[in-house]
């Protein structure tokens, strides 16, 4: 082997061993957890932290149908209907986005409050059915459709919501599911609202059920990792099985056949 070639392996083989050191870094804490946590899941489940994960599910599940629901309706109003001050109010839906989230949490409470709906999954659920980024993301993707298939269904007389339902849905299905594991991920590791708008433990998430018993001492030896485990599950499969539809919904995105 030449000197040339040995610097190469040599350079090839330090990157290689940094490469796996760090992936031993980041994934050894993960296989300590599911190793430590896995024996005691089942016991875990049948306590009170098997309650909070139901309670997470149903939030999430039920989030995540409004927002993709209110999401690909008003992302289609935006990018393929016209009425005044369309682009206007598109931009006063994003100006949102520059609000930080702890300053809408105070007038969420006193809306919750006002209606009845503390400690209850409408408390939980209502204030989040509607997603601003999920509106700008399939907005985007109707934008980047042809238009050629829908104005042969308007003449052959198809209404708008047959045009929705029938033609730019099935073509969105990529982006539509990106929205889904986005949206899941996001609603199932929310803290702050659930602490705020919860007072029970009856009612609480995952989060705030698991750090409550951490405060409250009542997790001790394996069950911290088990509690753990229960709550980093869902969001492990999504990163396992997301990818692909994540891509797919990017490429939908963007135009890209």
């Amino acid at each position: 082997m030449s000197r040339r070639g040995r610097r190469r392996w040599v350079s090839g083989s330090l990157r290689f061993v940094f490469v796996l050191a760090l992936l031993v870094a980041v994934i050894a804490p993960f296989i300590y957890m599911i190793v430590t946590g896995l024996p005691g899941a089942e016991s875990a489940l049948r306590s009170s932290i098997g309650h909070f994960a139901l309670n997470s599910v149903i939030v999430s599940l039920t989030v995540v149908a409004g927002q993709v629901v209110t999401s690909a309706t008003a992302a289609y109003a935006f990018a393929r209907l016209r009425f005044p001050g369309r682009d206007r109010l598109f931009l006063a839906y994003l100006a949102v986005l520059t609000v930080p989230v702890i300053l809408l949490v105070i007038p969420r409470f006193i809306m919750i409050d006002a209606l009845g709906w503390l400690d209850s999954y409408a408390g939980l659920i209502a204030t989040e059915l509607v997603s601003i980024t999920g509106i700008f993301f399939l907005r985007q993707c109707f934008r980047a459709m042809p238009r050629d298939v829908e104005d042969a269904a308007r003449l052959e007389g198809a209404s708008e919501w047959t045009i929705f339902r029938r033609i730019v849905l099935p073509q969105a299905t990529p982006a539509l599911a990106t929205l889904t594991v986005l949206a899941f991920a996001e609603q199932w590791k929310s803290f702050l609202w659930p602490l705020v708008a919860v007072r029970s433990s009856a009612m609480q998430v995952v989060e705030v059920g698991i750090a409550g018993l951490r405060g409250a001492r009542e997790l001790s030896g394996p069950d911290p990792m088990a509690g753990a485990l229960v709550a980093v599950l869902p969001l492990l499969l999504l990163c396992l099985f997301g990818p692909r539809f994540f891509v797919r919904g990017i490429r939908t995105m963007a135009g890209i056949r």
